[in-house]
């Protein structure tokens, strides 16, 4: 330990209160309520303090932390009135450490604190004294309580919540601009001394920032710091406690500074002109090039706008601001040519969205530059003198005859020569051909206009000496109708007179159709191609005729059907008629004019059955035939076979029962009891296997008590169903126990052990597989063992 350590510890232990030697004093008064007692307690300067009021808080006792010493710290001493010295007094102590953190001796009252003592873990401790007659037990004074306080020393440095701090302020802001507070907290008793009074100073950051001692404000100490120069700070701030002055603990952090940015600088063109190239051919929309202005600043403080203010070509050029790149992209608003002009000038202005009024005194926050476009030129597909065309021709017209002319141009300085063409694909039929120097469209096929009234052709006009500059135009040829088609019936008509018709009475109404189609609108008219004595037509004028008749009743024994020739005619020039024959059949009807029927080969049947009937008949037929087949069906279904036709089928029941049982150790496999007590098993079933002939009402037989032998059990059961005539003629045992003929283990039955002679081996079952590896164990086994034996 150096000197000035030891210097600095003796200075802080002057500073500090002393606990010294402390006694409280109890005296009995006669009565309880006016009991006083006296504590003296020496002090600093030996002075002792006496107290008369029973209702008064005892003094507090003080004890240094941190203590360091080898013995045990004494606290203070308990003293009674009534201990004369003779050790006949009992001292206790109880309350928060007593007997483990707080000791006292039971004779003189002394209290020591048995290890240092931490005042941030526990402020202060309450005890409560008590002092009893060691023989009797009896407590010869009431029991008091009082608190031991602990005082601090300055034993824990300020410390902050966070290592390092990230702060802001924005950029060019005035002096003493707050950025952010850092607080540090000191565990030491602030009530006490001066352990917890924390001062702030600044250990690095100057003479950018400051701090305030008494609060920790970080400021700003340098006006119109610019981000642009410098953008991250680190701040390191100290508090140091005890009013920073020496001695003092201290702890540090870091305060992480960033300027912000606001908006102090106006955007600016690197170049003052910008030269661009543009081909003639560009469509319009093409993005040509682009221009840029810088700004320092970030963010929304560095949007700029561009726009075109001046110049030639302020009606051929348009420029779109990029918000993510900050560009200004100069697009073609209108086609250019680079025989009619080559050079534009533009001038271009950028400006920040963004205005901070606060900057407005370092001037105006725009910029302009001057943008050269020149037009390059390009071989150029030729051009035609109209963006598309429309012919309108008769459909009549010869082949060969020219319908319209297509023109285009080359609009280079060379003026290369023209060839036409026709896009095949928009005349699959070939119905059209074009003059490949000249452009004239002829027709090579007939045209009509009832097929197909329009056809859209593509004409592909392209240099002769570059036929991979090409242009396309459409044409729309609209065919004109001519009346070259006849009117004919609109529908079938299905006419019919009756044989009871009067003359004049109207059996049908015609109308008709035509596929050509008249500026004028569709006038047909009807009329008769001769004479007839049985029907009239009689035209109504309004491209439709009825159809009446001339004479009262017809006859479909005589006549069943008249064929009458209807000519029809349009009013178009050149007129065009024809003539549909409308077939009228002759029917019975009734007294209203509906038909019934109108073949003349139904009079002929003779008078019998009705269709009606017939059919009556044929669902009874087919009734019975369903009936027949089902009665078949339910006799087949109740005649069944039996489950066994032989003993040689036997074998088959083998497959179903191949479960092997237990042998003798097995207890689970049959209850005993429920041969002993027939009242538990269901009642009897009839057997499967065979067709009962009588059915007979099953019997019940009386249980048979428990200590009954099994054997006499099984042959009373055994009497009773030989003498039972419901039961069948043979042991069913045979059923499920025979095993077949040839076995070569014989029977593996250990119902037949008993009257085999000798001893057996049982060495093949070895060989059988090991599904009797069990067997050839349990009885090979044994064989061993007599062996052995």
């Amino acid at each position: 330990m150096t000197i000035q350590q030891v210097l600095l510890l003796l200075l802080l232990w002057m500073w500090l209160p002393h606990p010294c030697h402390t006694e409280m004093l109890f005296r009995r008064t006669p009565d309880v309520r006016t009991k006083s007692f006296g504590g003296r307690a020496s002090g600093n300067d030996g002075k002792a303090i006496h107290r008369q009021k029973r209702g008064w808080m005892w003094n507090q006792f003080f004890l240094l932390e941190e203590y360091t010493g080898s013995d045990y710290q004494y606290v203070g001493k308990l003293h009674s009135d009534q201990d004369k010295g003779d050790g006949s007094l009992k001292y206790i102590l109880s309350g928060d450490g007593a007997g483990t953190l707080f000791i006292i001796d039971e004779k003189t009252g002394d209290i020591h604190a048995t290890r240092r003592i931490d005042r941030e873990e526990k402020a202060f401790y309450t005890l409560r004294a008590q002092a009893i007659n060691r023989r009797t037990l009896r407590p010869v004074e009431p029991e008091s309580e009082f608190v031991i306080k602990i005082h601090d020393i300055n034993d824990n440095e300020p410390t902050f919540p966070e290592e390092i701090y990230t702060a802001s302020v924005p950029e060019m802001s005035v002096v003493g601009t707050s950025v952010v507070q850092v607080t540090a907290t000191d565990a030491d008793d602030p009530s006490y001394g001066n352990s917890a009074r924390i001062i702030y100073s600044i250990l690095q950051g100057q003479p950018y920032f400051s701090v305030e001692p008494e609060t920790g404000i970080i400021r700003t100490a340098l006006p119109n710091m610019n981000r642009e120069n410098r953008e991250q700070y680190q701040v390191v701030i100290q508090a140091k406690d005890m009013g920073g002055q020496m001695g003092g603990l201290s702890g540090t952090t870091t305060v992480n500074i960033t300027l912000t940015d606001v908006n102090d600088n106006p955007p600016r063109f690197p170049q003052s002109t910008i030269h661009l190239r543009v081909p003639e051919s560009s469509p319009v929309g093409t993005a040509i090039g682009s221009v840029k202005a810088t700004d320092a600043d970030t963010g929304k403080n560095a949007e700029v706008e561009y726009r075109i203010i001046d110049g030639d070509g302020t009606d051929m050029f348009d420029i779109v601001t990029q918000k993510d790149t900050q560009e200004g992209i100069i697009t073609v608003r209108k086609p250019l040519d680079y025989e009619t002009r080559r050079l534009y000038t533009l001038k271009v202005e950028a400006e920040n969205t963004h205005v901070d009024p606060r900057f407005y005194y370092l001037g105006p926050f725009k910029d302009t530059a001057i943008v050269k476009i020149s037009v390059e030129d390009v071989d150029e597909p030729p051009i035609f003198s109209r963006s598309s065309y429309l012919f309108e021709v008769h459909e009549d017209i010869e082949l060969g005859t020219i319908i319209g002319t297509v023109m285009a141009r080359d609009p280079d300085s060379a003026s290369s020569p023209i060839r036409f063409s026709l896009d095949r694909h928009t005349d699959l039929d070939r119905i059209f051909n074009i003059h490949s120097g000249n452009g004239s469209i002829y027709t090579s096929k007939p045209l009509d206009r009832e097929i197909s009234q329009w056809h859209n052709l593509s004409v592909i006009a392209s240099e002769i000496n570059n036929p991979k500059d090409a242009t396309r135009v459409p044409v729309y040829v609209r065919i004109l109708d001519v009346n070259d088609n006849a009117p004919q019936f609109a529908v079938f008509y299905d006419t019919f007179v009756c044989e009871n018709a009067r003359a004049g009475q109207l059996i049908q109404t015609i109308s008709a159709v035509d596929k050509d189609d008249p500026l004028g609108g569709q006038k047909f008219f009807f009329s008769l191609a001769a004479v007839n004595p049985n029907f009239t037509v009689q035209d109504n004028e309004d491209n439709t005729a009825r159809i009446l008749t001339r004479r009262n009743g017809f006859s479909r024994h005589e006549i069943s059907t008249y064929l009458l020739p209807v000519v029809i005619s349009d009013n178009d020039y050149p007129i065009q008629s024809s003539t549909g024959t409308l077939t009228i059949r002759v029917c019975a009807c009734d007294s209203r004019g509906n038909m019934q029927s109108c073949s003349a080969e139904a009079l002929l049947l003779p008078a019998g059955l009705s269709t009606g009937a017939l059919v009556a008949i044929l669902l009874c037929i087919i009734i019975l035939l369903v009936i027949v087949v089902l009665f078949a069906a339910l006799k087949r279904q109740r005649k069944k076979e039996p489950l066994i036709l032989s003993k040689e089928d036997i074998r088959d029941n083998i497959v179903s029962y191949n479960d092997e049982g237990g042998g003798e150790e097995d207890t689970q496999a049959f209850d005993i009891g429920t041969l002993r007590n027939p009242a538990a098993i269901e009642d009897k079933k009839l057997r499967r296997d065979i067709i009962p002939e009588t059915l007979f009402v099953p019997r019940r037989t009386p249980s048979a008590p428990d200590n009954t032998d099994v054997r006499d059990f099984i042959n009373q059961r055994l009497k009773e169903h030989d003498t039972d005539p419901s039961a069948p003629p043979y042991d069913s045992l045979a059923t499920y126990a025979y095993e077949g003929n040839d076995s070569i283990a014989e029977s593996l039955s250990s119902l037949e052990s008993g009257t085999t002679e000798g001893d057996q081996n049982y060495d093949y079952l070895q060989e059988w597989g090991p599904r009797f590896n069990k067997l050839a164990e349990m009885y090979g086994g044994g064989e061993s063992d007599k062996d052995t034996s």
